[in-house]
């Protein structure tokens, strides 16, 4: 009996500092606990399996004996960032379930824990793929963000500028020509896991030409959708196609608009009472516009519309997501972004909620993630720098931290 009970608390005694070991403390950094509250100067955060276990000044915060600490002197701390319009189909991703481990985590590494994001929403890919993806990260095999997923999206027509890409590594996307057929493909992807689902409400075809989305088909997957309790993203390529994501009821816009005019006062309260989210992808239309070979002139014409339209939106009081549209590009660097949210004159704190509370909300996740507090999950990023002096230094990533895991850089 005694030596049962002495191997008892053996058993307990290495269990309680496994877990002991476990835990993570970040001290002296600058802390932004949300978009709306004061930072806290000189501040600690305590991290135990997965969550923060208490965060606010140095001063009032216990550092268990056993914990890792890393000294965040002059750094500054915020909520782990979500990247709300990826895509899963670089060509390093594409074969998840014949990939081996080192080369899927330096392309996680390259696309997403380098810069911050602790969750994607992909929203375009081949959806056995991307599930298959998501099981290596969360069973510990890869490091990764969380991932969320559309799949497969819902289009007419495939738009010109994929058409090369899709023949290339074999991607076969059906095109949706009925109602029935795009309520079979939500369920379908409902049923595999998706969190999402992707219109191509305009699809462009080249020479100026948008392939529109039927009403009837838009409104019966974002019907079908919203009974799976899945948000619904429009690429709407024009006004056209704005008008087919209002009207389908549409839950957010993944782009600014190509072929829009002015985005006047009236215009912005109409998507404002439509409840749409809006991600700008503003250095999508740079990276375009060099792939085209266009003149300065031109590219800067584009962008300033895309950057106008930002602008407009978020003057109005609109809802706005970050995102990039890397996987698509290979522009994985987000400076520029930060840049031209800026130029559209959203402040840090807007472009911070950007990329914390405003998805976390949009899509369901406010209560664990998106801000620093007791409790909620340890998804954080530590900044070189202060983005309320530069909003670049949301780019300058020191450490991005998920479950209270590092991701970058290596341990």
């Amino acid at each position: 009996m005694r030596i049962r009970l002495t191997l008892l608390l053996c058993v307990m005694f290495i269990a309680s500092n496994v877990a002991r070991t476990a835990d993570l403390a970040l001290t002296g950094a600058k802390v932004y606990p949300s978009p709306k509250d004061p930072p806290i100067e000189n501040a600690s955060i305590v991290i135990r399996d997965g969550h923060i276990l208490s965060v606010g000044p140095s001063s009032a915060i216990k550092i268990p004996r056993s914990a890792k600490v890393i000294d965040c002197k002059g750094l500054v701390i915020v909520a782990g960032f979500w990247n709300s319009h990826v895509h899963i189909l670089p060509p390093a991703l594409l074969h998840v379930p014949d990939s081996g481990a080192w080369e899927l985590d330096q392309q996680l590494e390259a696309m997403f824990n380098r810069w911050g994001f602790t969750t994607v929403f992909d929203i375009s890919s081949v959806l056995d793929n991307t599930l298959a993806l998501r099981r290596r990260i969360e069973s510990g095999e890869l490091r990764g963000p969380r991932i969320l997923t559309v799949g497969e999206p819902i289009w007419t027509i495939e738009p010109v500028y994929v058409r090369d890409f899709l023949k290339q590594n074999n991607i076969h996307i059906e095109n949706t020509e009925t109602a029935d057929q795009a309520i079979a493909l939500v369920r379908g992807h409902a049923t595999k896991g998706a969190n999402g689902i992707k219109l191509f409400t305009g699809s462009y075809q080249g020479q100026g030409t948008v392939a529109v989305l039927p009403l009837a088909i838009a409104k019966a997957a974002v019907e079908e959708a919203h009974r799976h309790n899945l948000p619904v993203f429009a690429h709407p390529q024009n006004i056209e196609g704005v008008r087919a994501a209002i009207d389908s009821g549409v839950d957010v816009l993944a782009h600014t608009v190509p072929q829009s005019p002015l985005w006047t006062p009236n215009f912005t309260s109409e998507l404002r009472r439509a409840n749409l989210s809006l991600i700008p992808t503003l250095t999508l239309f740079d990276f375009e516009a060099r792939k085209e070979n266009g003149s300065d002139k031109e590219r800067e014409a584009w962008i300033n519309q895309m950057v106008d339209e930002l602008r407009a939106y978020s003057e109005a009081g609109g809802d706005i997501l970050f995102g990039t549209d890397i996987g698509y590009t290979d522009h994985y660097d987000t400076t520029l972004e930060f840049t031209l949210m800026s130029q559209a004159g959203m402040n840090y704190q807007q472009i911070l909620a950007s990329l914390t509370t405003n998805p976390a909300r949009k899509f369901g996740d406010s209560d664990r993630i998106g801000r620093i507090a007791k409790n909620m999950s340890a998804d954080l990023v530590v900044l070189s720098a202060d983005p309320a002096q530069d909003v670049t230094a949301f780019s300058k990533v020191r450490y991005t931290i998920r479950n209270g895991k590092i991701l970058y850089p290596e341990q």
